[in-house]
């Protein structure tokens, strides 16, 4: 194990049991997420979301190509990079890796009327354990939940909708 020396003037990193404790964490920078095609997934993010390339974060290779967009979802901390990356987009299909809480019922049905103005498949409202949810898939087949913050009573009578759960 290599020893570095801390020459900034910075005080020494606190230590329990020998060991450096972790400095917090301050809050998810982005996420990234496979994809097959970039411009057809960037216009789906600007679509649904209303989402806005940030354009000085266009990653390009070393020959001016671009391999990765990063776009800026309102309302949404982390950022989120899409990169061209066809093989990973279908191994991670029907996968759902995100679930963004929205505040009610109503607000599942507004975006549930969203996504039929835009012609986007998606579920009916599910009813899950304590809450609702609705299921999307973005152009790669990732699946994508708005979860209702509104609750219901504990029920295991819940949706069991195999093509979107």
């Amino acid at each position: 194990m290599s020893e570095q020396r801390d020459t900034s003037g910075a005080a020494a990193p606190a230590r329990t049991a020998g060991i450096t404790v972790a400095p917090p964490v301050q809050y998810i920078h982005h996420l990234k997420f496979p994809v097959a095609d970039l411009d057809r997934s960037v216009t789906w993010y600007e679509q649904v979301f209303g989402a806005e390339v940030l354009t000085k974060m266009t990653h390009k290779d070393d020959n001016g190509k671009v391999y990765a967009k990063v776009v800026q979802i309102p309302g949404f901390q982390p950022m989120v990079e899409l990169w061209i990356s066809a093989d990973s987009a279908k191994a991670q299909a029907g996968y759902d890796f995100l679930t963004l809480a929205v505040r009610d019922r109503a607000a599942l049905n507004s975006w549930s009327n969203r996504l039929d103005d835009l012609a986007i498949a998606h579920s009916e409202i599910l009813t899950a354990i304590d809450s609702w949810l609705l299921v999307v898939e973005d152009p790669d087949g990732h699946r994508m939940r708005f979860y209702s913050l509104e609750e219901h009573p504990i029920t295991h009578d819940f949706s069991t909708d195999k093509r979107w759960l």
